[in-house]
């Protein structure tokens, strides 16, 4: 999802590990990243804090887009919920736009397109809801924006905005996506409004989408130079490629995917080596792993390792349940 200030607002956050039973034939690999040439959706809970209390409270699948979509769009994610009191729930974005349909309680449905979130995202759920939501692979999104949308990927970054406004085409949404009660007429109309907007050739999304796969698949990039040398290009050009198309440079995305391998390592390993794991993660030393874990999560590795391994979830402290 994207990231963002702690907020009760409209966009929830995007989700971890699908149901099984909505996954028929799903591979077993919890860490099965869902790549080009990939039919299913991966099955890690990589940027989710405290997922497995957050699938205790509500109903979430990750669901795949139809074969035309897959090449830009990394899985679509639903969720339900009918909560007695209100849930915080926090996500450290991945580096993908979302598009997001909602609706809360009994109000109005709505829509926004979700830009790359920067920082920790809060959002409290509370009473019952229903969002389907249409995560991007990173540089997915550029394609559907240069052929029917207005603006620029990096000009999202940090940001939403209502779906009209960036596609003016885009029609009533909301009203035809959200309603369905069976979750495959939902996943019909996902892929029924995308190719409504008609993605737009567009080789540098592909190559960009190409070496953000390779950041997130390889933990042997670890540095912008490293991923220019191995690819014939030079730093320039690739930081350029990745903010057209990305939203983000690829030292941010280098960054949140090794965050990302951090939290999944801290909620899953007892006993971690976290000057080892630093190494492993390209950190000159553990203290820099600790300083970005920080800085993202709010509190040090450690800590957050031991509240999982008490809890078998983690809230952030200082979050508002309200």
């Amino acid at each position: 999802m994207a990231g963002g200030h702690g907020r009760q607002g409209p966009t929830p956050p995007e989700p971890g590990a699908p149901e099984p039973e909505t996954e028929p034939g799903a591979g077993t690999e919890p860490w099965a990243p869902y790549g080009p040439g990939q039919d299913r959706p991966r099955h890690d809970t990589r940027g989710i804090i405290g997922a497995a209390e957050l699938f205790s409270r509500v109903r979430f699948r990750r669901r795949s887009a139809a074969q035309a979509l897959r090449p830009y769009v990394e899985h679509y994610w639903l969720i339900d919920w009918e909560l007695e009191e209100p849930y915080v729930s926090q996500v450290v974005p991945h580096p993908s736009v979302n598009i997001v349909f909602q609706r809360y309680g009994s109000g109005p449905p709505g829509a926004e397109v979700a830009g790359v979130g920067l920082g920790l995202f809060s959002i409290t759920l509370e009473g019952t809801g229903r969002v389907c939501g249409i995560q991007f692979r990173p540089g997915g999104f550029r394609p559907f924006l240069s052929g029917q949308g207005r603006g620029t990927v990096a000009a999202l970054t940090g940001r939403r905005q209502p779906l009209g406004e960036v596609f003016p085409s885009a029609g009533d949404g909301p009203a035809t996506v959200l309603p369905p009660e069976e979750e495959d007429e939902r996943v019909a109309a996902l892929d029924g409004f995308l190719l409504g907007l008609g993605p737009a050739p567009d080789p540098a999304a592909e190559r960009a989408m190409e070496l953000a796969h390779r950041v997130r698949t390889d933990r042997g990039i670890t540095r912008v130079e490293q991923l220019a040398r191995d690819e014939g290009v030079s730093v320039r050009a690739l930081q350029r490629l990745f903010a057209s198309c990305v939203g983000v440079s690829p030292k941010w995305v280098i960054l949140r995917y090794r965050i990302h391998e951090a939290l999944e390592a801290a909620a899953t390993r007892p006993g971690m080596d976290w000057a080892r794991l630093a190494g492993e993660l390209g950190y000159s030393d553990q203290a820099h792993l600790v300083r970005d874990f920080t800085g993202t999560v709010g509190v040090p590795p450690t800590d957050y390792a031991r509240a999982v391994a008490h809890a078998g979830s983690y809230s952030r402290p200082g979050a508002d349940p309200r």
